[in-house]
């Protein structure tokens, strides 16, 4: 009975995971969460924060250990002779450094990397907020063609019921053959048009699970959002927008954190011009062998050799030094890295500017879209509703056998596009209002 009811349960979680819709943030989360662009950068992000780690361990002092064995067998000379001088030795030595000035050369490579730090995280923000435009802008797409299908049904019921109608008629003897061959035909033409209708809903959601990068997406659908029929005007100004857009955005950001961190790489740079005060401690010893003779001395007067641990005693010995490295002459070549950086800084200027050009124009084009789809849709509404008027006067007219079934065709044709360029009107509103609001500031919704 366990197995049975485990089985039930695993098969009713397979069909509600592929009844599963999703909605526009759940794709825009899972598209953000997963994109291999994002992921990327962010490893760019986890290596900008190691190279701050790294810039602030720098004014902690380096300590280290070495230990060193030599062995040399041969000769040496000795007066107007030699001497066999076969030798072991082995020394330790412990020492610390520390950088005590260098004209605030770490503070400001901190300060420079934090910077850089910064940039890369507006970096991933912004392409996060590329990655959601285009799912917003496909998943309206998705929706569109969902609507475009509704249509189509809606016009084969239609003509199914002008197909049936006709087809009495015609049986009845009232009506002649062609108009059932061309009521048959309109019927075929409405089926052709839903079945591309819903090819054209499979073709959207297959690029939308493209773009979440979904490695099945034969199940995956998305919600039905209900859009209104009747839409608002768009009340900001440009201006207000922009003023929003160039605080907001981490395009603009990220190019005003570069530019912090060019300054912050001329200063660096400067410090080559002044003294670098370093001061370092050690202690150490060291052991000889002579592995010739267990003596040393002349052959007048003899020594017994000490052992390791005694000579290691003896010598021990500990040291203590300032150093003061003065910059003289270095070929100019300071002094063109400074150069360098400023012009770097000037790089970094210009590519904020052209930001916020990049930024004013996409605002500029979303509001000039904004209006001109607010207009389109209302001449969009104003058509729907002459050819509706028209269709009705078509069948009424057909139906007292004072037009024929081309006429009525033709009518529902002009009805089924002007309810399309409706839906089409209102999805390119609703995208373009969204774009104006998302530089605004207001997060992508439905």
């Amino acid at each position: 009975m366990k197995r049975v009811l485990t089985i039930v349960l695993g098969l009713t979680c397979l069909v509600v995971n592929a009844q599963k819709k999703w909605s526009l943030r759940e794709c825009v989360d899972y598209a953000t969460e997963h994109n291999l662009q994002v992921i990327q950068n962010e490893y760019s992000k986890q290596a900008q924060d190691l190279n701050l780690k790294i810039a602030k361990k720098n004014y902690l002092p380096s300590v280290s250990a070495n230990v060193g064995n030599t062995v040399s067998f041969g000769q040496t000379s000795f007066g107007t002779g030699s001497l066999r001088n076969d030798r072991f030795s082995n020394s330790a030595n412990l020492g610390a450094d520390i950088l005590v000035f260098n004209y605030g050369r770490l503070e400001k490579t901190v300060r420079k990397t934090e910077f850089d730090v910064e940039a890369s995280q507006y970096d991933i923000e912004t392409i996060k907020n590329d990655i959601s435009l285009q799912i917003a802008q496909q998943y309206l797409t998705t929706l569109l063609n969902k609507e475009i299908v509704k249509i189509s049904k809606a016009a084969v019921e239609n003509a199914q019921k002008q197909y049936d109608r006709s087809k009495i008629t015609t049986e009845i003897g009232s009506t002649a053959q062609t108009v059932l061959a061309e009521a048959e035909a309109g019927l075929a033409r409405e089926k052709q048009n839903l079945k591309t209708a819903e090819i054209n809903v499979g073709r959207s959601l297959f690029a939308l699970a493209q773009l979440l990068q979904l490695q099945e997406y034969k199940d995956f659908d998305v919600e039905d959002v209900d859009i209104p029929d009747q839409l608002a005007p768009q009340l900001k100004g440009v201006d207000e927008v922009l003023a929003t857009a160039y605080e907001s955005q981490p395009q603009i950001k990220a190019a005003e954190s570069r530019i912090k961190s060019a300054i912050a790489q001329t200063e660096i740079s400067k410090t080559a011009f002044w003294p670098t005060l370093t001061a370092s401690i050690g202690i150490g010893s060291f052991y000889n062998n002579l592995l010739n003779t267990n003596n040393v001395g002349s052959s007048l007067f003899y020594v017994p050799e000490q052992g390791f641990f005694s000579q290691y005693k003896d010598n021990f010995g500990q040291q203590a030094a300032v150093s003061l490295n003065i910059p003289i002459f270095n070929k100019g070549i300071t002094k063109l890295q400074v150069e360098q950086s400023r012009v770097n800084e000037n790089i970094a200027k210009v590519t904020l500017q052209q930001q916020k050009q990049v930024i004013r124009e996409n605002v500029q084009k979303a509001q000039f879209d904004v209006d001109a789809n607010y207009e389109i849709y209302l001449s969009a509404l104003q058509a729907e509703k002459s050819t509706k008027l028209a269709l009705d006067f078509a069948d009424k007219s057909y139906a007292a056998g004072r037009s024929t079934i081309y006429d009525v065709n033709i009518a529902r044709n002009n009805f089924a596009n002007a309810q399309g360029s409706v839906a089409q009107a209102k999805y390119n509103y609703v995208f373009s209002l969204k774009l104006l609001n998302f530089y605004a500031g207001i997060p992508l919704s439905l």
